[in-house]
């Protein structure tokens, strides 16, 4: 199939086998408008596929499966069989073979996006524990991903319409939080955010709110040093790259006073203080983005809710919207690329689209 077609194919990672990524997939494509808009192509097995659609007995959901990318259907779901084994599943419990299929499927679909076999990734959820093993040694996707396309660096943004949250820290102890600020990490995911705002979301120029990390943004030096010593100067830095880059903020005024309606973006220090009011009011369809990849992925914001797997109770909202995102993300840097590739014609056209004739007057 030519990676070129309009429909972009967009590829599933299933997530934890007794999680409900499996569910969410099922119940986000048995709507044919979605089908409309992209071409799935879920990396499973067909036996963990129809496990889950017997629980789902008012769903109709239709599928082909194939192991090769030429022969895949552009208006039908599509399950590449990663494996043919019996595996074995047992819905909401956290086991070995859960994490360690969720890992086969997460490295299928990205040696597909790699191989540009597809045009972009929606992870479902993992467990980090049951994931790790010395081939798998990765606290999350994120991580990976970085290492999976050499990146020197990646952001985890979360985002809903116009609200937009992006991390200088993700999953490590709280303890350990302060001796990962640094200038340098603040600047880069400055860079990455402005870049992603420009090329990712179409946004020309991104205005950037950043984050203090100790309560009122550390009252001039009264509650930690780090805001004076590090994410001032780290601003400061940003300005000077032509970033739009403003604070730091406290974080708690900050959302109470809804200032996010007035930025693009907003840059946490650190995981908990900016999922927690991104959760709050993203109300269910937020998404994780990991913005810094050369190719695209996004995810639902939530977690693997082993406490409703396999009770055709889990909501498909957040996953549905990581879809769409995930297409209109590929469709602006299409946009974006095919606007930068001969800057100087095009403006040169828009210029003289413009201009009226010189009046010439007689001597």
């Amino acid at each position: 199939m030519n990676i070129q077609q309009q429909r972009p194919l967009i590829g599933i990672s299933i997530g934890d086998l007794n999680g409900i990524g499996t569910e969410l997939a099922i119940k986000t494509f048995s709507d044919h408008r979605v089908l409309e808009l992209c071409t799935p192509v879920i990396f499973a097995s067909n036996k963990v596929i129809n496990f889950y659609r017997k629980s789902l007995p008012d769903i109709n959901f239709n599928y082909q499966s194939s192991k090769d990318f030429n022969r895949i259907s552009a208006k039908q779901v599509n399950i590449y069989n990663c494996w043919e084994e019996e595996v074995s599943i047992t819905p909401g419990q956290l086991t070995d073979v859960g994490g360690k299929y969720a890992v086969k499927s997460l490295v299928a679909a990205v040696e597909a996006l790699k191989e540009k076999k597809i045009h972009g990734l929606v992870t479902a959820p993992i467990h980090k524990k049951n994931t790790q093993s010395p081939e798998f040694n990765f606290t999350g996707h994120t991580p990976f991903l970085k290492h999976a396309f050499n990146s020197q660096d990646v952001l985890m943004l979360m985002a809903s319409e116009n609200f937009r949250v992006g991390l200088v820290t993700e999953h490590i102890p709280v303890s350990e939080i302060a001796k990962h600020i640094t200038r340098e990490a603040i600047l880069s995911k400055l860079n990455i955010l402005r870049e992603s705002l420009i090329k990712d979301f179409g946004i020309d120029k991104p205005k950037i709110a950043v984050l203090g990390l100790n309560p009122h943004a550390g009252d001039e030096g009264l509650i930690g040093k780090e805001e004076e010593e590090i994410i001032k100067p780290a601003i400061k830095d940003a300005k000077q790259h032509n970033i739009l880059a403003f604070g730091p903020y406290s974080a708690d005024a900050f959302f109470a006073r809804n200032q996010q309606q007035k930025f693009d973006a907003v840059l946490a220090m650190y995981h908990d203080q900016g999922l927690i009011p991104f959760k709050s009011l993203a109300f269910g369809d937020g998404i994780n983005y990991t913005a810094g990849l050369p190719m695209v992925r996004t995810s639902p914001d939530h977690g693997t809710a082993f406490d409703i797997a396999g009770k055709n109770m889990a909501d498909h909202s957040s996953f549905l919207a990581a879809i769409y995102s995930c297409i209109d993300i590929i469709g602006k840097r299409q946009e974006f690329e095919e606007n930068h590739k001969n800057p100087l014609k095009k403006m040169t056209s828009v210029v003289l689209a413009g201009a009226e004739d010189e009046k010439i007057e007689e001597g």
